[in-house]
């Protein structure tokens, strides 16, 4: 399919859904159920709230990972570049921001497989966020040439002879220069064998689409090398979505007062601030739980008829009943650990492994299906829970408002650097802090959803029972490293290919 057909036909489904979305958004005048959502898990939610967790136990959770024996590969050979590069690559990336961070990645491994010199990737516009940021916008791109310098040739821009490559070009016609059959996970020898004379007669190759288009296995160590290269060394975020991102950690680990009484010069917050030796510890929890999500999974989630209709009938609009988990029940679904956990079931597994309500709790999350209904339980058991709107000023929050891949860099950023990460169900974010924390060796805690999901199923179970579950069902889900198997992805899996046995 063209880029212009595919936007067309994005942007018809958009529409359709935003007006879904507001005939959603005003279900609740209609079907009272929807508001207030009672929990649905009270008689654990209220020996949960009156635990008292020993110190022991928050001693051992707290704890910092122990060293593996594995560290960060270190390439022996130093890279060089080719005598004459062979023509443009052009990639152009659509999906979300992690999405498109790991195409970055794959974009740096084909350049050089081809002996090409990259053009800085083209983001496309995300028809879901409408959020327009470039590569520039949102990652730090002199960093990126720099530290790339010995590796690839890469250019900011095309050089006036070839001005005319444009994704705008590539939209009304077919072009020589468009490679827009390139399979998913294509080896090395695809490449040169389909997109290497391309280059050879133009001087130029534009690939689209791009996401997820070079395998993870057999490739060259080199390049896999590479890849880990750019995913933890190049790709750093622009220089003022770090700088809040310290000021944000700051405030969760030594909190002086709301944000309303933060000014905007931060930097200056950060450098005063970034010392004190009584900072405290905090867990940054990734809630994935969006209405896409929770209709996606057609699971129960407690909101009644009401709700239950709701999401029935946004599930038929957006996949036409092309659901798999449509033909299961709710029993089953859970039993198998393939519905997203509520906030509410988030906290109950948070509280069981141990942290109590003084835990310092940010929520990196977009939007959470329900709203303020949905995670006031979750608030219950951790009053001190904060996020990017009550952390950052009025002044901070202008500065990315409405930039949904700078909010997003903002939640990675500040997810990387916490004591403890959780994600509350898998996909692209989970995955690339995952691997980043992996690499780092810090503690991140993967929930065992298929153990939670039949723990929920059970309504008579006491909280001691419960508890010791939990525990006993996460003492190996907590940073341990775990190597790749094949096919898997290497920026969620770091090793064997990102690192070596110390």
């Amino acid at each position: 399919m063209e880029l212009g057909n595919h936007n067309h036909a994005a942007a018809t489904l958009v529409t359709f859904c935003l007006l879904f979305s507001f005939t959603f958004s005003h279900a609740s005048s209609f079907y009272p159920e929807l508001n207030p959502i009672k929990p649905r898990h009270s008689r654990l939610l209220r020996s949960a709230v009156q635990r008292e967790t020993p110190t022991s136990q928050l001693s051992e959770i707290w704890s910092p990972l122990e060293n593996q024996g594995w560290k960060p590969v270190e390439s022996r050979n130093k890279p060089t570049l080719p005598e004459k590069s062979e023509g443009y690559i052009q990639v152009f990336l659509d999906g979300g921001l992690n999405q498109q961070r790991m195409g970055i990645c794959d974009a740096v491994a084909v350049a050089k497989i081809l002996n090409a010199t990259l053009v800085i990737p083209y983001l496309e516009l995300n028809p879901v966020w409408r959020d327009s940021s470039s590569f520039m916008d949102i990652f730090d791109v002199d960093h990126f040439i720099d530290v790339l310098k010995d590796d690839i040739s890469i250019v900011k821009e095309l050089p006036e002879e070839y001005s005319w490559s444009t994704r705008e070009y590539y939209a009304i016609a077919v072009r020589d220069t468009r490679i827009k059959n390139s399979p998913v996970h294509a080896s090395a020898n695809w490449y040169l064998e389909n997109v290497l004379p391309v280059l050879q007669s133009f001087g130029i190759a534009a690939i689209s689409p791009f996401s997820h288009r070079l395998s993870f296995d057999n490739l060259p160590m080199d390049i896999q090398h590479l890849r880990c290269k750019v995913n933890f060394q190049a790709l750093e975020f622009v220089p003022h979505i770090r700088t809040l991102g310290d000021a944000l950690i700051n405030r969760l680990r030594s909190p002086q007062g709301s944000a309303g009484e933060i000014g905007s010069n931060y930097l200056q917050e950060v450098t005063d601030g970034g010392d004190s030796k009584n900072a405290g510890k905090f867990v940054v929890l990734h809630l994935r739980f969006d209405k896409d999500m929770a209709a996606h999974s057609a699971c129960d989630f407690g909101g009644g008829k009401a709700e239950k209709f709701a999401l029935a009938k946004y599930r038929q609009v957006i996949w036409q009943g092309r659901l798999l988990n449509s033909q299961f029940t709710d029993e089953e679904l859970r039993s198998q650990g393939r519905c997203p956990m509520t906030p509410e079931e988030v906290g109950l597994l948070l509280a069981a492994l141990g942290f109590d309500n003084s835990t310092r709790l940010y929520l990196a999350s977009h939007k959470v299906y329900g709203g303020e209904a949905r995670i006031s339980t979750l608030k219950q058991l951790f009053p001190l829970m904060e996020d990017k709107k009550s952390l950052a000023s009025s002044y901070e929050r202008f500065q990315i408002k409405g930039k949904a891949s700078l909010l997003a860099a903002l939640d990675y950023y500040v997810g990387l650097h916490s004591d403890i990460f959780i994600s509350a169900s898998p996909g692209n974010m989970h995955n690339a802090v995952v691997g980043h924390r992996t690499y780092l060796n810090l503690k991140t805690i993967r929930p065992n959803l298929v153990l939670m999901g039949q723990l929920f199923l059970n309504k008579t179970m006491e909280w001691s029972e419960f508890e010791h579950a939990v525990v006993e069902g996460h003492q190996n889900r907590q940073g341990q490293l775990r190597l790749r198997k094949p096919k898997q992805s290497i920026y969620t899996y770091p090793a064997p290919d990102c690192m070596c046995q110390a």
